[in-house]
């Protein structure tokens, strides 16, 4: 590898380091090779199902490579002096066999792929929890298929499939017939019955909608279910009082941040009414959303996620811009007919009211007052 190829892939497994260790307070190798575009998440799935001998044969990196990256990665993560430990990978089948990095098994480098570097920042039970839960094997996964099918075990059918050595099978044939159903939603009986049980599995459907798979509930043993029954009824009445609490706490957090929010928009522009800036500020920053003022940046009271947010009420507020889209108006063309009112809004809100004779904005009071 080259002098500049080495430099900018140092760059690049930096870059990807940063931001996993920025996402979720450690980084593996694989959230690496993921984020340099070496390695696809969605086969990433497929080998942790076992589908696959080693993953490095689904990835898009020269065996020679690979090494580089991760020693760049080792480099990287004891220059930050965060703390090494070896998680085990075990495949989502259920012998939960092992799962292998590369074609060649060095054990130098199967031990840097296992690898994971956490901030030094953590507690050492935290870290131990962490490096429990992701040693942890997938679930079991089992598909409630859209449509006919045949074991490829016994030539039968079935209302479920598990995929095993990449054929689909009926449950009687490997050995889960004894599993009962249980569908989603009730959040706190399928986790009590998923952990009393010896076996269990995720069901998931695909939608044609959406085009993924959907989680539809679980597969566990009749005796965990009804231990967990119990359990649910023993303490339904301390459940419901947790819930109530938990809606009033998320309803005080969402009234805290449209305060917050609404107040940072008349920081960013004194000139926007009082009224319009709460309107703003409950619009953005409603719950499950999907709005700038959810994202971590909106939550976090960017000045550029606020920004966009006022940005975006004003557009569809005080422009043609939905009756441009109606009238059948390209959306980028729409954005940008309507960019000049935009910023005649913005600029009353935030006091610019004159230009000088060079053409340079002047910043005062809004003219009248």
């Amino acid at each position: 590898m080259s002098q500049k190829s080495s430099s900018d892939l140092r760059r690049r497994v930096a870059d990807a380091a940063e931001a996993a260790l920025a996402a979720q307070k450690y980084v593996s190798p694989v959230d690496v090779l993921a984020g340099i575009g070496w390695l696809p998440l969605s086969l990433v799935d497929y080998w942790r199902r076992g589908r696959v001998d080693q993953l490095e044969g689904v990835g898009a990196v020269r065996a020679d490579n690979l090494p580089v990256a991760l020693d760049l990665l080792r480099q990287w993560a004891e220059a930050k002096q965060l703390e090494p430990s070896e998680i085990s990978y075990v495949s989502a089948t259920r012998d939960r066999r092992p799962l292998r990095f590369t074609a060649a098994g060095e054990p130098n480098v199967e031990r840097l792929c296992r690898t994971h570097w956490s901030s030094p920042d953590l507690s050492e039970a935290k870290r131990d929890s962490m490096g429990q839960r992701q040693s942890r094997a997938p679930d079991l996964v089992v598909i409630y298929p859209l449509k006919e099918w045949r074991c490829a075990g016994c030539g039968g059918k079935d209302s479920f499939l598990f995929m095993e050595n990449d054929e689909p099978h009926c449950l009687t044939c490997v050995d889960m017939d004894h599993l009962v159903y249980l569908p989603a939603g009730d959040a706190a009986l399928s986790r009590r019955a998923k952990k009393a049980s010896g076996l269990a599995a995720v069901v998931v459907r695909f939608s044609r909608s959406r085009k993924r798979y959907e989680r539809q509930g679980i597969l566990v043993e009749e005796a965990a279910l009804e231990q967990a029954e119990e359990q649910c009824l023993a303490d339904e009445d301390a459940r419901e009082r947790r819930r109530v609490r938990d809606v009033q706490r998320r309803e005080n957090e969402d009234v805290e941040l449209r305060t917050r929010t609404a107040r940072e928009i008349t920081r960013l522009f004194p000139g926007c009414p009082a009224v319009r800036s709460e309107a703003i500020a409950h619009h953005t920053a409603t719950r499950g959303s999907g709005r700038v003022g959810r994202s971590a940046a909106g939550r976090a009271l960017d000045d550029n996620a606020i920004t966009a947010a006022v940005v975006a009420s004003v557009r569809h507020e005080d422009t043609a811009y939905d009756r441009l889209l109606m009238s059948g108006v390209p959306r980028a063309e729409a954005r940008d007919r309507v960019r000049p009112d935009i910023d005649r809004v913005l600029d009353g809100w935030r006091g610019v009211w004159f230009r000088g004779r060079s053409g340079e904005r002047g910043v005062g009071s809004p003219r009248g007052s």
